[in-house]
């Protein structure tokens, strides 16, 4: 496996987001546990560009990405997804997503994974089995869901960690 960010005096995405170099005391701090610089970018590889998409392009993971990253206000966050989304292309569905728009002519599998999409990151505590059951109801798979979720995951702890580390680096 080819070495990740996040290794040791290498800077990863969240030193990026919250302009972090190395030697900062922030960026030092999550040097204390290693294991966590470096999963966190094992898995925004994983949810970004998996080796099996599972028939979510990589267009629309980034376009949910920024979505989400938009809908958690975090601006540094949104323009990295935004620019990873305008380096592979998207076309004009994708960039409405983006934004955090649902647009009009959204066919039910997309309408059903960004209703689920906003729900997990907006008000998760609502979510509930028949949320899931509609995601499936409107056509995605058991492995369409995981990857979905994961993804839905992945950023929402991102968006919550980079909060976290920018009150500390307040507090720092």
């Amino acid at each position: 496996m080819p070495e990740l960010p996040g290794t040791p005096g290498q800077a990863d995405l969240l030193d990026q987001v919250l302009g972090l170099k190395t030697g900062d005391f922030l960026s030092e701090l999550r040097r204390l546990r290693p294991e966590f610089v470096d999963g966190a970018e094992i898995c925004r590889h994983a949810v970004l560009s998996p080796a099996r998409d599972q028939g979510l392009p990589q267009g629309l993971r980034l376009a949910l990405a920024a979505r989400m990253a938009r809908l958690n206000r975090d601006d540094a966050l949104t323009a990295i997804y935004d620019q990873g989304l305008k380096n592979v292309g998207p076309d004009g569905l994708q960039a409405k997503i983006a934004t955090g728009n649902t647009p009009e002519h959204a066919d039910i599998l997309l309408a059903a994974i960004l209703r689920h999409c906003d729900l997990i990151t907006l008000d998760p505590r609502h979510a509930a089995k028949s949320d899931i059951e509609h995601l499936a109801a409107a056509g995605l798979t058991n492995p369409q869901i995981v990857a979905l979720s994961e993804l839905i995951a992945f950023v929402n702890f991102q968006t919550r960690i980079t909060a976290g580390l920018r009150l500390l680096g307040v507090r720092g």
